[in-house]
């Protein structure tokens, strides 16, 4: 098996995906991306969805959910995130790169270089604006990490790594510059741990609610947002230290597999790919969705640049 074969594999084995009835996408996709290939996004706030499928990146009108480009060229794309300048960068798993767009931009103004890793999620620290990504370990490395790229720019300068977490999923910073992450233990149990700024090491970190298939990871302002894959469930905690306690949940009705979500205010965006489709709902009320969007083959990861 290739490595982007194997990093193929291993990122939908961790977020629950089958290929199986997959592969033909829904009838209307290949006409709508041929159509948009390179054209120059609509002004307005734009929602990015990366399909591990189709290895293109999807841009909609927000909260419209209007196709208005395609961005090819990736190679199983997977989490994204957004710095203060509304720019947008995408873990491109396969390639071993992290790619970075202006808002509604055409073409890449940088790629980052994550040689040894297949990345998987991405955050923008809001205190420094660096970068934050999460890896899975590669045919030559023997464990996940996260990794960190001063202003967003060059190559990373520090590698953090847990000894029980053997692969990196996602990130997410708050509003204090502290960075938590989740992954699998070489068991494939869900494990999480914290980064707390200016700090030299990952701290374990301990939930009081257990999360089977831990997916997306986002702060939502006063709580960490960690999804569970196997029920489509976020749940709230507070933190203290390096222990959460839940102090709410958010059920996604009617989805099948989310694994990023993104954060808008009181929305929640979930790239379903069981489903084929992205879901928005009210946050942190959840129940039925809100809105649905078309189009997409399996997609993994969403943010809205605004």
């Amino acid at each position: 098996m290739s490595t982007i074969a194997r990093a193929r594999s291993c990122l939908l084995a961790a977020s629950l995906v089958f290929l199986g009835g997959c592969s033909g996408g829904p009838p209307s996709l290949p006409s709508m991306r041929d159509a948009r290939v390179g054209a120059p996004a609509a002004h307005g706030a734009l929602l990015y969805v990366s399909d591990t499928d189709s290895g293109d990146v999807y841009v909609f009108s927000y909260p419209e959910g209007k196709l208005v480009q395609t961005l090819s060229g990736f190679t199983d794309p997977a989490g994204e995130c957004v710095d203060a300048s509304s720019d947008v960068f995408i873990a491109n798993t396969g390639g071993s790169d992290v790619v970075e767009y202006a808002h509604g931009g055409t073409a890449p103004v940088a790629t980052l270089p994550d040689s040894g890793y297949f990345p998987v999620g991405c955050a923008i620290d809001p205190v420094t604006g660096n970068l934050a990504v999460t890896n899975f370990p590669s045919g030559s490395s023997t464990q996940g990490n996260v990794v960190i790229y001063k202003h967003a720019k060059g190559k990373a300068k520090a590698a953090y790594a847990d000894p029980t977490i053997a692969q990196m999923l996602l990130c997410a910073f708050d509003g204090a510059g502290n960075l938590f992450v989740d992954g699998l233990t070489a068991s494939s149990a869900s494990a999480f741990a914290l980064l707390p700024r200016g700090a030299k090491k990952l701290q374990p970190m301990t939930l009081n609610q257990s999360i089977a298939s831990a997916g997306g990871v986002a702060w939502d302002g006063t709580y960490l947002a960690i999804g569970d894959q196997s029920t489509n469930t976020i749940y709230q905690f507070k933190v203290k230290g390096s222990r959460g306690t839940m102090a709410g949940s958010t059920q996604l009705g009617d989805a099948t597999t989310v694994f990023q979500f993104w954060l808008d205010g009181a929305k929640v965006i979930g790239p379903d790919a069981g489903a084929g489709n992205v879901k928005v709902w009210n946050y942190p009320a959840g129940g039925s969705p809100t809105k649905t969007i078309g189009g997409v083959y399996v997609p993994l990861g969403a943010a809205v640049s605004n």
